[in-house]
């Protein structure tokens, strides 16, 4: 105790004169090593050093020996003694400890890799063996070295022979930019950041697969391949698509529905602030939807309706957001569009409605405003259309009063 506390270790000890008292001691206490007396007055000979050596495990076994003799050593060594240091030069026992210390550290690291080895090892097996994962190993130019069936199987292969055999970066299998992106998010531990790239199949067409994996280096730190495992997720990101749409559209005319036209106004809002461009916005009014159900039914209202939205689609550019708000009110957002444009397209728009010939005939109220002359929020802005809508309804049905 005195040695080691000499040599800075901060030590607590329990003695046990015997073995018995030492199998209770270890049986009531964790301890980090064991120094034994030997031989010991208490104990001796090979069946007493296997006794203690099975009853103190894993914990490193130290020996102070008084015994000079070369076969008491050589006996300790062969029924397991950790290490041993001779009484008269127990200074060297810090020393020893020490050393006991760090091999059980590293034997616990080295048993925690080897455990951590066999689990990635199955995992990789089983990644291999899965129909729903591709796992290739490629170069540092990224061509395919080997692959499993299941990549094979994605891109449209026969065998495994025909994909390698064909796996040129000229034939686009995998990009050469790809294996450079791969390199450029390889990190210190080897591993990749999850990366979506397009790759085409046999036939020509498009897959979408997202790749993770681990660079490959050599014994100077270079970069030479990759072990990447290839996910399909094609139909997962046109599924995606479909519900965004769906979850922005209204599902009789396919317009942009109510909470779509508010984000798009919230965007040219926005645009039009940092660039001091306008931007205007009608809204529409079907009229007598109402009428049109209770004389011609319901199937007949919704064509009307979905009528009035192909004429709005085809008044509409690429950049413009035609929307149904509910019931048989419509907008239509222009970008970058001032109020002389937005009125011909009104006129356009009634132009068309007038020109359908199909029963029952289309009318709409129409009201035109811009951003920011009319308004200065969406608010606003709505209500400044509502308010020229509804100044078209009062003008068409004074003028129905007069005729």
């Amino acid at each position: 105790m005195q040695e080691l506390r000499k040599a800075q270790f901060t030590v607590s000890a329990d003695i046990a004169l015997n073995l018995a008292q030492c199998t209770e001691q270890l049986r009531s206490q964790s301890y980090d090593v064991v120094v034994a007396e030997y031989p010991s007055p208490s104990w001796n000979g090979a069946q007493g050093l296997q006794f203690l050596r099975q009853t103190v495990e894993e914990i490193p076994l130290l020996f102070v020996t008084t015994s000079k003799g070369t076969e008491s050593i050589a006996e300790l060594t062969a029924h397991g003694a950790f290490d041993y240091v001779e009484g008269e030069h127990i200074a060297q026992l810090p020393m020893a400890v020490r050393r006991a210390l760090n091999e059980k550290k590293l034997r616990a690291e080295l048993e925690e890799a080897g455990k951590a080895l066999k689990h990635s090892q199955s995992l990789y097996h089983a990644l291999v063996d899965n129909p729903a994962y591709g796992v290739c190993r490629c170069d540092a130019q990224g061509k395919f070295v080997s692959v499993n069936q299941a990549l094979v199987t994605m891109l449209g292969y026969a065998t495994k022979e025909e994909l390698l055999a064909a796996n040129h970066p000229s034939d686009g299998v995998f990009d050469l930019r790809t294996g450079s992106a791969l390199a450029e998010r390889s990190s210190e531990n080897m591993r990749i950041k999850p990366i979506e790239v397009e790759w085409r199949r046999k036939n020509g067409t498009a897959l979408k697969v997202k790749l993770s994996g681990r660079a490959i280096y050599d014994d100077h730190g270079d970069c030479v391949g990759h072990k990447i495992i290839a996910v399909d997720i094609t139909e997962q990101r046109t599924l995606e698509k479909q519900l965004r749409h769906q979850a922005s559209s209204d599902s009789l005319t396919g317009l942009a529905n109510h909470r779509r036209l508010f984000e798009v106004l919230y965007a040219e809002i926005c645009r039009s602030k940092r660039t001091n461009r306008e931007f205007s916005l009608i809204l529409l009014d079907l009229d007598g939807l109402k009428e049109i159900n209770d004389r011609y039914g319901h199937l007949a209202g919704d064509r009307a309706l979905c009528r009035l939205a192909h004429i709005l689609a085809d008044c509409s550019r690429s950049v413009d957001t035609a929307a149904r708000q509910g019931g048989d009110e419509f907008a239509l957002v222009l970008p970058e569009t001032g109020i002389a444009a937005a009125t011909l397209v009104v006129h356009r728009i009634c132009d068309l409605a007038a020109k359908d010939a199909e029963e029952p005939r289309l009318s709409v109220s129409v009201g035109a405003v811009s951003y920011p002359k009319d308004a200065d929020n969406i608010g606003t802005l709505l209500y400044a259309a509502d308010k020229a809508l509804y100044a078209m309804k009062h003008k068409r049905a004074k003028a129905a009063r007069v005729s």
